[in-house]
């Protein structure tokens, strides 16, 4: 009589394909930039406008204008929305694994430019920046094992567009430090909860779930 398999050993959480491609996982854009991507349905290649994003983006920090309290604090953003018709393509040319960079340097400089100019407290400004590398680290090693973050995840997060039109927001109101505050407890609250759940639920190599 033969006995019956054991089934297959367990292993790491079943990987979700991702839609747009492993790179463009990595863009993290919020609700904005897909919604303009969604447009164009992936016809628009996605480096050259991240590169002139961030061109532009510097030319207007370097001329100050993180610290005004009018609608120009809004420039850089509206510049860097231009990559969002590009969040739906595949990133499947040879250097398209530029956009993320370009997107987490162009959101950090952005961020701390304009807490300085506003007089928010270096350590908040540091914390903010934190709890955003903290979960592209995170994403970093999902993708390692195949195992991508729930799409929700970037939308809940606010995207990059989310937070920088946040921060700006701030600024503009001259509120930068309550609303650096507020975004920073949320997004680590957020980033921690989500990631620790997550990480919980992945079997160990040869033993099972966590916490068995």
């Amino acid at each position: 009589m033969s006995v019956p398999s054991a089934g297959p050993p367990p292993g790491p959480l079943p990987p979700t394909a991702p839609p747009r491609g492993t790179v463009a996982v990595h863009r993290d854009d919020g609700v904005p930039s897909r919604a303009m991507g969604a447009l164009v349905s992936g016809q628009i290649p996605p480096l050259p406008p991240a590169l002139v994003g961030m061109f532009v983006t510097g030319v207007l920090l370097s001329i100050g204008v993180a610290g005004s309290d009018d609608l120009s604090v809004f420039a850089p953003v509206v510049v860097l929305l231009l990559t969002g018709p590009g969040s739906s393509h595949r990133h499947d040319g040879r250097f398209d694994w530029l956009v993320p960079p370009i997107l987490r340097l162009t959101e950090y400089g952005f961020t701390a430019a304009v807490g300085f100019a506003h007089d928010v407290p270096p350590w908040l400004v540091f914390a903010l920046l934190g709890a955003v590398a903290f979960h592209h680290y995170d994403v970093v090693n999902r993708m390692r094992q195949n195992a991508p973050p729930p799409p929700w995840l970037a939308a809940a997060g606010l995207g990059w567009d989310g937070r920088m039109l946040l921060v700006a927001l701030g600024g503009l109101i001259g509120q930068a430090t309550p609303f650096l505050v507020l975004l920073t407890l949320f997004l680590w609250g957020l980033f921690c909860w989500e990631s620790l759940t997550y990480w919980a639920a992945v079997p160990r190599p040869g033993g099972g779930a966590a916490g068995r």
